[in-house]
């Protein structure tokens, strides 16, 4: 069996058109974009500014909004840091939610380090956070909002609209990572109230190692105190030789997602129900983790009860999966996301994410389908829980003996 490909929430391959741009400033366009007193620095120069524009125009920004990073871990960073920095002085109260990527607590718990308040909100059992709650936990010091536009393992997506729209009226910045969202369901800063957004390239069929960060120019006008010093490159936000070939990429990657996601993201979602209805109607005790409605159209989060999401990793190999996110895979711990979403400890280890993409066929779903059932009927027949429930004993009240 050839392998199949369904993690694509951790990264997605390069798609062939976008390479195809990016490999003559490799070669013969090879200069640097700071270079502004031959045709080399102008040729690299005008081709970012090029790629500026395709990331300003998939989220309806300016061109002047866009500051080139390393990627989307970066640019939260960036933005997070940037702004406690910058308006340290106006309050030191930040408010963002227990399931945000690590790119976002870390920083945020570093900064709790550093003197700053931050209000960890609670997501609710689908992972997903209220304009209420939101609106409950700004204070008159709180300077900034970070929350995801959609989280990286379940799918979610938060009411970002709203959630801008309560900013702007209170007077607070608000930060979102939209890295899962971008091509796969509309992003407009304009329209949402977005102060400052992330995103990474590799997530849109882009090369991996660069990324953007939206920062306002108006209404507010956003100011960062930067955390890269040296040369003054991008504004002064962000100093360092920019690499022009993944910009280039980034920027490509980003024109055709948009372009295609009308049509794509439909193709995709019928994929992922096919996937789910395939699985529930020949699998018992499996749950859908996430919101059924308001989620992204490529993302399947299910916990097979009585299976260990590892165990089950390991027992298809041809399948690739993921039972959390790839920043924590490393981790045997259940997932952070679904434990903050009070998911029980024993769902949480059976969990496994099905992200799908561009390059997901029909037949790469019915064949998913068939290895999955397979593997977790063969784990099941193993396990004393799976017997023991079968028998109708409530797990939950048996006292286990310490060895």
């Amino acid at each position: 069996m050839r392998p199949i490909y369904l993690d694509n929430n951790a990264t997605t391959p390069v798609d062939p058109r976008v390479l195809e741009v990016m490999l003559p400033y490799y070669r013969e366009r090879f200069g640097n974009a700071a270079s502004r007193n031959h045709r080399y620095g102008w040729v690299a120069e005008e081709a970012v500014e090029k790629a500026r524009e395709q990331v300003a125009k998939a989220t309806n920004a300016s061109s002047k909004e866009i500051i080139w990073t390393s990627g989307a871990t970066e640019s939260d960073i960036a933005a997070i840091q940037g702004v406690a920095r910058m308006y340290a002085d106006r309050g030191r109260h930040i408010i963002t939610c227990r399931i945000e990527h690590k790119a976002v607590i870390d920083p945020c718990k570093y900064l709790e380090t550093q003197g700053f308040e931050v209000t960890w909100l609670e997501p609710d059992p689908f992972g997903r956070v209220s304009v209420d709650q939101v609106n409950d936990a700004i204070r008159d010091d709180t300077i900034l909002v970070s929350l995801m536009f959609a989280n990286n393992e379940i799918g979610t997506i938060h009411p970002i609209p709203q959630i801008g729209a309560l900013c702007k009226e209170r007077g607070v910045l608000f930060h979102t990572d939209a890295t899962q969202a971008l091509g796969k369901v509309p992003v407009d800063v304009e329209a949402m109230g977005i102060d400052l957004l992330s995103l990474s390239a590799h997530k849109i069929y882009g090369p991996k190692g660069v990324g953007a960060l939206y920062v306002r120019r108006n209404d507010p006008r956003v100011r960062l105190r930067p955390i890269i010093f040296g040369g003054g490159h991008e504004r002064g936000m962000r100093s360092g030789t920019l690499n022009v070939p993944g910009i280039v990429g980034c920027g490509a990657a980003a024109e055709i997602a948009v372009k295609e996601m009308p049509v794509e993201s439909v193709r995709i979602a019928e994929l992922r129900n096919r996937l789910w209805t395939g699985l529930s109607e020949r699998l018992s005790d499996i749950i859908m983790n996430g919101h059924p409605e308001h989620r992204l159209p490529n993302t399947l989060n299910v916990s097979f009860m009585y299976v260990e999401g590892e165990s089950l990793m390991m027992t298809m190999p041809d399948i690739a999966v993921s039972s959390g996110s790839a920043c924590t895979s490393a981790s045997l711990e259940p997932s952070y996301v679904l434990r903050a979403m009070g998911v029980d400890d024993v769902v949480a280890h059976g969990s496994i994410r099905f992200s799908l993409g561009r390059f997901t066929a029909d037949e790469d779903i019915d064949l998913t389908i068939g290895e999955v059932v397979k593997a977790v009927n063969h784990l099941r027949e193993m396990s004393p829980l799976y017997e023991m429930a079968r028998q109708g004993v409530d797990l939950s009240t048996v006292e286990w003996q310490p060895h």
